[in-house]
């Protein structure tokens, strides 16, 4: 069983730091079935003391070991370990707002908050166009002849 995070049927262990911010998930208890969808930022803003003043800096967050922030997934972890579970990147993502937008597509697309086959409890999403405008074409491109919300728009 694979603990690593799967991207296109392969282990995914590093990424360019250059162009990548985050990416969107989905973790699948294998012996359940149920799913847990959400993303997750390659780096978190963080401080440090440089002669006796803190300076920000960005570092690379937990996404190695990160398992998803819900808190009946977490607890099934905690109790059962990790071997049950598979985590597969849906999206790499080149911004913070990228990552939000993708989340939330993917959540009501799937229907995860209808259903009890979901860990998702919520969702909660605040990106304006603006913010989108650099990933605007890819977005576009990703999500052409993809279901919304189970329709495929002709």
């Amino acid at each position: 069983m694979h603990h690593c995070w799967q991207y296109q049927g392969k282990d995914f262990t590093e990424f360019d730091q250059k162009t990548l911010y985050g990416f969107v998930y989905i973790i699948t208890n294998t012996e359940s079935g149920r799913k847990y969808l959400g993303k997750k930022l390659f780096f978190f803003k963080k401080t440090r003391q440089v002669k006796g003043k803190k300076k920000r800096y960005l570092g690379e967050s937990d996404w190695k070991t990160y398992y998803g922030s819900n808190a009946t997934l977490q607890a099934e972890i905690e109790e059962h370990g990790t071997s049950s579970y598979h985590r597969e990147i849906l999206y790499l993502c080149e911004t913070k707002s990228e990552c939000s937008y993708m989340e939330t597509r993917e959540i009501l697309n799937q229907g995860a908050l209808l259903t009890d086959d979901y860990y998702n409890a919520w969702v909660s999403c605040k990106v304006t166009a603006r913010h989108l405008n650099k990933v605007k074409e890819r977005i576009i491109k990703e999500c052409t002849n993809q279901p919304i919300c189970g329709i495929i728009k002709p």
